[in-house]
């Protein structure tokens, strides 16, 4: 069932056509899509090298966070088009990521760091 389908069965109005036209109008293309994609593998990639690196468990973990961080953004962002949307989902969507990291963080303090 689409938005629409459920909005016309609860009574509530559905979006003009030209909003709806205007809306998708603010969509990537493929090509944005794609440099996404590249974007988020090079990070990935960027990853897998720093974990064979041979940082210190501490460097490590952060490094690994914030490059994390960084891709849950462009996911989000862009792949569940947040960034196109209401601003009221994207902050819903780092508060959670913010308090995910603030219980991570108290778990990591609370075991001193071993987590095996």
């Amino acid at each position: 069932m689409t938005l629409a389908e459920y909005r016309r069965k609860r009574g509530e109005p559905v979006l003009p056509e030209e909003h709806a036209d205007a809306h998708a109008e603010k969509h990537p293309g493929v090509l944005e899509y794609t440099q996404i994609g590249l974007i988020l593998f090079v990070i990935t990639a960027i990853e897998v090298g720093i974990y064979y690196v041979g940082l210190g468990f501490n460097a490590l973990v952060v490094s690994l966070l914030v490059l994390s961080l960084i891709k849950f953004t462009l996911v989000v962002a862009w792949f569940m088009h947040l960034r196109f949307d209401n601003k009221l989902f994207m902050t819903l969507f780092v508060t959670g990521l913010f308090t995910a990291l603030i219980v991570f963080t108290v778990v990591l303090a609370v075991l001193h760091g071993q987590l095996v």
